[in-house]
């Protein structure tokens, strides 16, 4: 079908062209249909008006007017700019060009009419505009006519027309074929428009409520979609072995519990409470335990390990790194070894004879916990009564992993999700939506809370004088570098030269070290047990040490370019000091002077609540960028927000498990979910 076609099917896109749109992953003539006009961005030339009628209150307004004049000024302050006169019948209208506007002056000629949309106020002798942008009003007419036309976002070369025009072509498609998504009783029952009249009237809307009607449309299309999607997965998996009840706690999770350094908070006992009630169930435990850094979640993991055992079966806890993995085991081993459990760890430098012996060991039974990466889904790996899985950071492992781990039992095992990113309670239902969840809210009692500061460049030597006094003091602190780009390539070499220019500069004489994803897995568990036994002084990472990385020790982390981290990161991060009682501090370096960047820096100082920070950051970037629904394995999100969205997508929800459990509608929507998807629906729900 046309829709999976690539886009250089459509008249004027060759290879230029073809790549400029891949900048925008535009990759088929479906992908360009998906990808709707900026949110918002329609400029209305279907009603002109004249100077005298513009109102002055900075909204965007649309009208015609002859170029009059062109001047280059200069401000008091020195700072250049430019001003174009225009004039209608009515009136003149002085527009504003500051440096990054000024190439606009070069397509523009004197005597010439010209539609302008900008931001319009009061001026001293005629009125002021703003953030304009101009065309030709005859290149307008003669390309698109007057109308509501639609803005869209672009690369390279790109222009608007070239936009509209391929999009005019994929409607023209679209006209001659074009299989409805939605069942016929959905878009009744809720009044929506058909896939055609709303895919026109979002890209070329005839009028602003037929605009409102196509938004509302593809915004329950997309949520619909995504719920059935997950639903069509999981009934793919869907266990139909039988699950293991278990009994009450005995007395291994009394010893495991009396052994410890302290007793449970409030909130650990309660989620140890659900899932212990769960374990004790036939029906096999899905929970997702989320708990902000340094709450106590692995002492959990090694209680419901404990209680697998003490029943007589086999548990596995799954990390995404070597480092949590070492970190995990300690952990385990000091928790469980008091209470006769023998906790082994399996990665991958584990090699040869030991190896083998771990590996027979889970297999005749004889071993029943174990730590490891991903090692553990490897087909060598076999168990003899794997009854508990637990998983940590679950969104860094992808689908097939997970269910890989869970098909090595012969029944269906307990599975036990930990993650430390805050997820919204909306997300967390769309993600994690067939899991029941446990919040654990608090930190250990002890644990000062971290002071956070933020400052621009201007302090960067300030702040770095005293990382070196903290160190003579006899702390250790870690320097944290922003992903540039997304390549890991890139980001190495990003932070190797921030680290050269540290260690020649501030950090002179100080042991530091250097991590990144580049490293070996040799390599990095060797920076790491360097700077634990207090060798290195100061590690100079990137967001490799997000997850789960535990020096009591360090006490200050600086956070290099701030403002290209989301909230929830810096928050995850910043957890990894203030894991003793020792007061820690968290720098939060950025050269952004920009009003709204430093405004939302400013929440980490006055926030340490992971799960408000991640609401918040919802609320601002959205849950594509938030999250990363690609590392979750889900499609991105182009219209809806879940945030703003909540109501439509429970309601979604309900329709879509009606769907999966009506025959006539799973056969149509599993055919719409491979239309919209192509060969990517079967990774994206079934992989």
């Amino acid at each position: 079908m046309w829709w999976h076609e690539p886009i250089t099917a459509l008249k004027g896109i060759g290879p230029k062209k073809k790549a400029d749109f891949a900048n925008l992953n535009i990759i088929t003539i479906g992908d360009l249909l998906n990808r709707f006009p900026r949110q918002g961005c329609y400029m209305d030339y279907s009603h002109l008006k004249k100077i005298k009628e513009l109102s002055t209150n900075g909204v965007n307004q649309v009208f015609a007017a002859e170029v009059v004049n062109m001047a280059n000024k200069r401000s008091a302050r020195n700072k250049s700019y430019a001003t174009v006169t225009v004039r209608d019948e009515t009136g003149y209208a002085e527009i504003f060009l500051f440096l990054h506007q000024r190439f606009q002056l070069k397509s523009l000629e004197i005597g010439k009419k010209i539609l302008v949309t900008g931001k319009v106020s009061p001026g001293r002798t005629a009125k002021s505009v703003s953030g304009a942008t101009f065309s030709y009003l005859s290149d307008e007419i003669k390309s698109e006519g007057l109308g509501i036309l639609p803005i869209y976002n672009l690369s390279g070369n790109l222009t608007q027309n070239n936009v509209r025009y391929a999009v005019k072509q994929a409607l023209t498609l679209a006209r001659k074929e074009l299989p409805e998504s939605l069942p016929e009783e959905i878009i009744i029952k809720n009044s929506l428009l058909p896939r055609l009249d709303a895919l026109e009237n979002i890209h070329f809307p005839k009028n602003f409520a037929l605009l409102a009607r196509a938004k509302e449309r593809f915004i329950f299309e997309e949520l619909y979609l995504l719920q059935c999607g997950l639903l069509y997965y999981r009934s793919k998996v869907k266990d139909t072995r039988g699950g293991i009840k278990m009994a009450k706690d005995g007395k291994v999770i009394s010893k495991v519990l009396a052994k410890l350094p302290f007793t449970l908070t409030e909130a650990q006992a309660k989620a140890w409470n659900e899932i212990s009630l769960d374990m004790q169930e036939e029906q096999p435990m899905h929970r997702l335990l989320q708990g902000d850094v340094g709450s106590g979640k692995t002492i959990l993991s090694a209680l419901a390990l404990a209680k697998a055992v003490e029943n007589g079966y086999q548990g596995c806890i799954m990390v995404p790194t070597e480092i949590l993995a070492v970190q995990h085991y300690a952990t385990l081993t000091a928790c469980l070894k008091p209470a006769g459990i023998n906790v082994s760890l399996l990665t991958g430098n584990i090699k040869g004879a030991k190896r083998q012996k771990i590996i027979a060991g889970l297999a005749d039974g004889s071993l029943n916990v174990v730590v490891g990466t991903h090692a553990l889904i490897q087909d060598t790996v076999k168990f003899n009564s794997l009854a508990l899985v637990v998983t940590d950071e679950q969104h860094r492992f992808g689908v097939e992993q997970r269910a890989k781990l869970v098909n090595k039992s012969a029944f269906a095992p307990d599975v036990l999700v930990m993650t430390a990113t805050p997820i919204p309670r909306t997300l967390a239902l769309t993600v994690y939506g067939d899991l029941d969840i446990s919040l654990m809210k608090g930190m250990p009692p002890g644990r000062k809370p971290i002071n956070t500061l933020c400052y621009t460049d201007a302090k960067r030597a300030e702040v770095y004088k005293g990382m070196v006094r903290q160190v003579k003091a006899g702390f250790q602190a870690y320097v944290v570098c922003p992903l540039i780009e997304e390549s890991e390539l890139v980001e190495a070499k990003s932070v190797t030269e921030i680290y050269e220019g540290l260690t020649a500069g501030y950090l002179r004489g100080i042991p530091c070290g250097l991590l990144h994803g580049r490293l070996k897995a040799e390599e990095k568990d060797k920076v790491m047990a360097a700077f634990a036994a207090g060798e290195i002084k100061v590690l100079i990472a990137t967001t490799v040490i997000e997850v789960g990385v535990n020096v009591p020790n360090a006490n200050l982390m600086v956070i290099e370019g701030a403002d290209r981290f989301g909230l929830a990161q810096l928050h995850q991060l910043r957890g990894r000091v203030g894991r003793s009682d020792i007061q820690s501090y968290c720098v939060l370096l950025t050269a952004s002077e920009n009003p709204e960047t430093l405004e939302r820096l400013q929440i980490m100082r006055t926030c340490g609540d992971g799960f408000i920070l991640a609401e918040k950051d919802l609320e601002l970037r959205g849950a594509g960028q938030l999250f990363g629904f690609r590392q979750h394995g889900l499609p991105d999100l182009y219209i809806a927000d879940i945030m703003r969205d909540t109501e439509v997508l429970v309601e979604a929800r309900e329709l879509a498990k009606e769907a999966m459990n009506n025959k006539k509608l799973f056969i149509q929507v599993t055919a719409a979910l491979k239309n919209q998807f192509d060969e990517r629906f079967e990774k994206i729900f079934y992989s």
